[in-house]
Formats: structure tokens, sequence, C-alpha cells
């Protein structure tokens, strides 16, 4: 596992035993830039000190089979999963957000999938990754797309998140 730590956002890399900083697609410290580019663009106002943490682990399809079917009932591989911290209520969460990063969750990206989905769309792995990291985000966010309109916003605002990249 190769992974990259700054003071709000942890990037972890493990694909099928194969180190992803040896895969030339994939630099962590990218991802790490890109969520703290998006966070301060989005200002989700969540954290009184303005601090978050986030953390996007990029893993291969047996494992997020396995979350995929553990999490959600569909025994299957899935491109990314994301699972939101503020779900959950914790008595004196005030009090301590008040003093260090507030967790929004975790992204998990699966780089197999999001290879073969790459190959259809005809663009690089990074691209597919950076696409999917913004949708895992965006859902830490509480954005979600249960019908064909909110998925049109949703994807706007990925499209937005990518855009700042550029």
């Amino acid at each position: 596992m190769v992974r990259v730590t700054s003071e709000r956002i942890t990037v972890e890399a493990f694909v099928d035993g194969r180190e992803c900083d040896r895969i030339p697609e994939l630099n962590l410290t990218h991802y790490q830039t890109w969520l703290q580019t998006w966070l301060q663009a989005m200002e989700p106002g969540l954290s009184p000190i303005n601090a978050y943490e986030i953390s996007l682990r990029l893993t291969d399809d047996r494992e997020i089979q396995q979350l995929n079917s553990h999490y959600r009932q569909q025994s299957k591989p899935t491109d990314v999963l994301s699972f939101a911290a503020l779900e959950t209520e914790m008595p004196g969460a005030e009090d301590i957000y008040r003093q260090q990063p507030l967790p929004l969750g975790d992204i998990i990206i699966s780089i197999d999938t999001a290879a073969r989905q790459a190959q259809q769309a005809n663009h690089t792995l990074a691209k597919e990754v950076a696409w999917l990291t913004a949708h895992g985000f965006l859902h830490l966010l509480g954005w979600d797309h249960p019908d064909d309109d909110s998925l049109t916003r949703m994807l706007d605002q990925q499209t937005h998140l990518i855009n700042l990249l550029a």
C-alpha cells in the first residue's frame, strides 16, 4: 500500500498487490491537491475551523465487490463507493470538531473498473479516476442522484470540479 497524508487529506492506494506509485497515470499527490482544491471551491461550511479529513482508497475489483456486497447488497464490482462520515450522530462532536478536522468520509475507487471505463470512453485512466473521485467527493458532501434531474445536477457539478483542475 502507498499512503500520502497531508493535514486534511489521506490518499491510499493498493491495487491487486501492485504499488500504485508505479502506475504512471496515478500520482497520489495530484489527487490530494485536487481534493483540497475542491474543498476550497465548495466551501462546505461544516467545520468551525474549516478543516476536513477525506480518505481516498484506490483498489481493485475484488475488494470493491466485497464492499459493495457487504454495504449495498450488490455482489458485483462497481467503479466508486462513498461512505460519508456525517451520516451518523456522535455526542460531543461539535466540541471535538472545533479543535480538529471534521472527517467527511471515505471514497473507494476500483482501478480495474476505472481502466475499463476509461478505455470505453477513449480517455486516460487518470481522467477517469479524477471523474470518479469528484463523484465520490460530492457524495461525501451530501449530493445524491435518486432521479434523472438530480443526476444531471450532480454531473454538472462534477464537470465544474474537473474544470477547476485545468
